[in-house]
């Protein structure tokens, strides 16, 4: 009787599950010819496009403004019947080397205390200049902001509570608030930190907060795949391991080396006897 029962059960489960009990219940859809051609025309879009849109801007950039420059420094400098001036003349990118080194040596001479007067001496003639003080001041605040490491630029990633309480949006910390803004609001009682609140998917604009620090919570990924992140509205996450569970499976794997290494010692044994 008991054998007649299991012989049920294992037709039940065999008609259940197909081949058997390994066999899933519900069977995936199989994709149609037109689907899976979709589906590839996708993914290979996805491979071709950045490395093609990232050509495209370099092949602009170089025959461009690159190229532009490149000709406006070599007609600046001497011509002659001289082999090396020849040289520089005719060959590609020589004006923009001389521009880069040009730069490099003004930054230099920026650093010091005899480059910076001149500098100064510089803009303050500039400034002088009603209507070309305006758009010089303008330009000179806007590459300070974007190229100076200086404490407002991004330090951080991490999580705050807004418009509202528990909905939480990804903020850039751009550190300490400062200057008049600390001063009014020194009845806090905390150290008052700035962040950065981006709109998706356009992060060049958002609102900029003043909140303790205290109400942060502070994010391990980098300010590279926060962006990424805003960019691509939260489909592209960083891969993220707790500490904790990066632990458990060293235990395990430790604990699995030592349970094989009995095993080889004694095939090792066997081996020699």
């Amino acid at each position: 009787m008991s054998q007649d029962n299991e012989h049920k059960h294992s037709d039940q489960g065999e008609h259940r599950g197909g081949h058997g009990g390994d066999t899933p219940l519900i069977q995936p859809q199989k994709q149609s010819f037109f689907g899976s051609l979709w589906s590839s025309f996708l993914a290979g879009v996805v491979v071709v496009a950045p490395i093609g849109i990232t050509i495209w801007l370099f092949y602009l950039l170089f025959t461009g403004p690159m190229a532009k420059l490149d000709a406006f420094v070599k007609r600046t400098l001497p011509v002659g019947d001289t082999t090396l001036e020849k040289v520089l003349q005719v060959l590609p990118g020589v004006g923009v080397l001389v521009a880069f080194i040009v730069l490099v040596i003004l930054g230099a001479l920026a650093k010091n205390f005899v480059g910076r007067s001149f500098i100064r001496a510089g803009e303050r003639l500039i400034e002088s200049v009603p209507v070309v003080r305006n758009v010089f001041g303008f330009f000179k605040n806007v590459f300070e902001t974007a190229l100076r490491q200086s404490d407002r630029s991004f330090k951080e990633v991490a999580l705050v509570e807004y418009p509202r309480k528990n909905a939480w949006v990804m903020a850039f910390v751009v550190g300490e608030t400062k200057g008049e803004v600390m001063a009014k609001l020194d009845d806090q009682g905390d150290a008052l930190t700035s962040i950065f609140i981006p709109t998706v998917p356009n992060p060049t604009s958002g609102f900029l907060l003043f909140v303790p620090r205290s109400d942060l919570r502070i994010l391990r990924m980098s300010v590279e795949e926060a962006a990424k992140v805003v960019f691509s509205l939260g489909l592209v996450v960083p891969e993220y391991t707790d500490g904790a569970a990066a632990a458990a499976k060293l235990e395990e794997m430790a604990a699995s080396a030592a349970e094989k290494e009995p095993l080889r010692k004694r095939l090792f044994k066997s081996w020699k006897d």
